[in-house]
């Protein structure tokens, strides 16, 4: 059995492998004669105080025990197996389809946008031209939100799956190794596009189907059964089994299945904002000015707080990064933010955002599961209104905005389309504006140097999960009242972030392969092994 031992270096020790090596001998009380083999196995930051160490978590493989390999993705020959449907091309609809071709069956992908490529003309529409295409953005298209919103990898979600897999099948198609190793993976937008397109292709090597503009408008259920989808409003497809892996910006989706009787309820959320710093002073702050070591990486930061009886905290914190433009609709404006993956731009950006519960709301009915999603909708055109009915963003300073000022100038910011000096307390809703005030006065207690007038707040923050829950059963993973209907990931309510989508896309195909047994298929590998 391997050894695992735990060590700390400072940050310029990181890559002097001699070094650890000695260290970490004589931490697990071994001599090198003993050892066929090591490697580090974990590796994070503790900047808990000065000076900031990297602690570094060492395997070592005794003489005669081998060290593991990454196991290579195998695919089975699937192009006359049983048709499973797939709706939506995220990373729970391309999971879902990569583990039923190992398992055996055909997964034919149908997404509403465009493949990873064809995304960017419409991407740089939205920035340049302020012009959003309801079906390819940086929401929708092949790869999901988080293709041209980051790749940050990290979960929590370590009971629902098998997260080390996940991360093996990105390496396996073009991800660096390291992913395996930090204690926070991230890819970056500029290298998720390639590493997509690799997995499409393998798809489509097995025998699978990935189908771009193809838009599920609707759905036949017969006998509490899903029977047949309908496509771009004029083509029918029998299926007996559906996947449903549509995103939490695909509102359209929740609207039909209320209109065909689908059961759906209100979901808690969160909204907010995007606030943006230099990443030069977030650096000083969490490496206790030594933010300018250049062995240690930009730094990144996680607050919450407890204001008037509601959770206000930081989301998709991103070092070194942009805002960006995410409306799904032309008369909205949302924001978010994403790294590329050497996090080398001047600005630290994150979400803060009040925690929304359905009964928070002044519309609340039990009955009524559109009462988050109608609030989340107009946030997001009060803010359009706001900032002149562009896809320029409200805008106000940090520090003013606690005040109550409109703010006369700005720093220079990441977001592209551009901003527009509003005081967010007009624009906000209340029950949002009053908590993101104080929030901000207790992070400047807590990150001393963080309540800034340098900080610029961009509104608004509001796509950070689904306003809408798809209800399933916790065993069979179907919805609770259509067999053979799967909902999937954050659409459904069931993920929040790249990895827990992967990982339920496995895990609702997991439950299909359990009712339907292939045939064995000879094996063929779309890709090397890394």
């Amino acid at each position: 059995m391997s050894i695992l031992v735990q060590i700390n270096v400072l940050p310029h020790q990181v890559e002097d492998t001699d070094f650890i090596a000695e260290l970490a001998f004589a931490k697990a009380k071994l001599r090198a004669e003993e050892v066929a083999s090591w490697r580090i196995r974990k590796r994070s930051i503790d900047a808990r105080k000065s000076p900031v160490k990297i602690s570094l978590q060492i395997q070592f493989f005794k003489k005669g025990e081998a060290q593991e390999d990454i196991p290579p993705f195998e695919a089975q020959e699937v192009s006359q197996a049983k048709e499973i449907a797939i709706i939506g091309a995220g990373p729970a609809g391309l999971y879902a389809a990569l583990r039923a071709i190992e398992g055996g069956l055909k997964p034919i992908i149908f997404e509403r946008g465009k493949d990873v490529r064809a995304r960017r003309r419409d991407l740089a529409a939205i920035n340049k031209e302020h012009l959003v295409n309801p079906e390819s953005n940086y929401c929708f298209g092949e790869g999901g939100a988080g293709t041209y919103s980051d790749g940050k990898l990290y979960t929590r979600s370590k009971k629902r799956g098998n997260v080390l897999k996940a991360l093996e099948w990105l390496v396996h198609f073009g991800a660096v190794p390291e992913i395996l190793v930090d204690a926070h993976p991230h890819i970056g937008t500029n290298k998720l596009p390639k590493i997509i397109t690799q997995i499409r292709e393998a798809i489509i090597a097995a025998g699978g189907e990935v189908r771009f503009e193809h838009k599920l408008t609707d759905l036949k259920v017969v006998n509490n059964t899903i029977n047949a989808i309908e496509i771009n409003g004029d083509t029918w497809h029998s299926f007996d089994t559906v996947i449903l892996a549509t995103g939490h910006s695909a509102r359209d989706i929740f609207y039909l299945l209320h209109k065909r009787g689908v059961k759906i309820e209100a979901k808690p959320f969160a909204l907010g904002v995007r606030v943006e710093h230099q990443q030069s002073l977030i650096d000083d702050i969490q490496y206790h000015s030594d933010g300018d070591n250049p062995y240690l990486p930009p730094a990144s930061y996680s607050l919450v707080a407890q204001i008037d009886g509601m959770g206000v905290y930081s989301f998709c914190m991103c070092p070194g990064g942009i805002i960006a433009p995410c409306a799904t609709a032309q008369d909205e404006v949302v924001t978010n933010g994403w790294s590329p993956s050497k996090r080398d731009n001047p600005y630290a950006n994150s979400g803060i955002v009040v925690s929304v519960q359905p009964e928070n709301l002044p519309n609340y009915r039990k009955d009524n599961p559109f009462v988050c999603l109608d609030f989340q909708k107009k946030v997001e055109h009060d803010c359009w209104i706001a900032a002149g009915k562009t896809q320029a963003v409200p805008a106000q300073r940090m520090r003013d905005f606690i005040n109550g000022t409109v703010s006369k100038s700005f720093p220079k910011t990441s977001y592209q389309p551009g901003i527009v000096s509003v005081d967010l307390n007009t624009v906000l809703p209340p029950l949002i504006a009053k908590r993101l005030k104080k929030a901000f006065l207790t992070f400047g207690r807590t990150m001393k140097g963080y309540l800034t007038n340098d900080a610029v707040l961009h509104a608004p923050e509001s796509r950070t999960s689904s306003p809408v829950a798809i209800p399933r059963d916790p065993i069979t993973l179907e919805h609770v009242e259509v067999k053979g209907l799967y909902p999937c990931a954050e659409g459904a309510g069931y993920a929040g972030g790249i990895m827990s989508a992967a990982i339920d896309g496995i895990n609702c195909m997991d439950k299909v392969l359990e009712k339907f047994i292939a045939a064995p298929s000879p094996v063929v590998h779309p890709k090397k092994k890394v």
